[in-house]
């Protein structure tokens, strides 16, 4: 399966898996991530999720490999609607998102990193937003920062396209917590169990309360920046 959600008291994991292409993302991943975020909001029991790559890393970006191949796999026309629909229920997840960023966020993994609402990172893992690199306009993760950042902060993270390490990700406001690297998905399942022992129902209260603001859907915040560019095209998703 290419993601699927662990359930535990009070809380659970919705973990990207594919640890063999560095949980790359494919059509399939996209499907399944949005079908478990629906599963969690039909849950009340649920209070917390935490959004984590097996395998040791966070996610490399789209699978180059799955997206040239010949022949095409049959969900390759249906990937801007499929990955919209995984944006979409991201965006619409009634509970607070921890995101446990172990080693790397690339390119469509860093939009999914800071889809999160707290996010975990370690000292030595990065976030590089690099479309720019190559002349596209990363609307995933400029929509997110835009949701979460004030614009000096998305300028430094998108502009350049350069690798931002946890120190950086800490300083800058994006991340919530900076801690060794094997300490990552710990630190992440810790905060989420404490978390699910508050009164059952309050983090939907705080989570629709933080977002009450914004009185736009997923689609029409979304829409605002996939204008720019199409977002079917695959960006370079490589790792050293």
């Amino acid at each position: 399966m290419a993601a699927e959600l662990i359930r535990h008291d009070g809380w659970a994991e919705l973990v990207m898996n594919r640890p063999e292409r560095k949980n790359a993302i494919t059509g399939p991943m996209g499907i399944a991530m949005a079908e478990c975020l629906a599963a969690v909001n039909d849950d009340e029991s649920i209070q917390v999720l935490v959004l984590r790559g097996a395998g040791g890393a966070f996610c490399s970006g789209l699978d180059l490999k799955e997206f040239n191949a010949d022949p095409a796999p049959d969900w390759l026309p249906e990937f801007q609607h499929i990955w919209r629909g995984a944006h979409r229920a991201l965006f619409d997840c009634q509970v607070p998102i921890i995101g446990a960023m172990e080693r790397y966020a690339i390119n469509g993994g860093a939009a999914l990193a800071l889809a999160c609402d707290l996010l975990i990172v370690g000292r030595e893992s990065f976030l590089q937003v690099g479309e720019v690199q190559i002349g596209m306009a990363a609307p995933y993760n400029m929509a997110w920062l835009a949701l979460r950042h004030p614009e000096p902060v998305a300028a430094r993270l998108a502009m350049v396209g350069r690798r931002h390490d946890g120190a950086s990700l800490l300083n800058l406001g994006v991340a919530y917590d900076c801690v060794a690297d094997g300490d990552v998905l710990t630190t992440a399942t810790d905060l989420a169990s404490a978390m699910s022992d508050y009164p059952t129902g309050g983090s939907r209260k705080i989570k629709a309360g933080a977002r009450a603001a914004l009185d736009q859907s997923a689609d029409d915040w979304f829409d605002r920046f996939t204008a720019v560019q199409p977002v079917g095209v695959p960006a370079p998703s490589k790792v050293t």
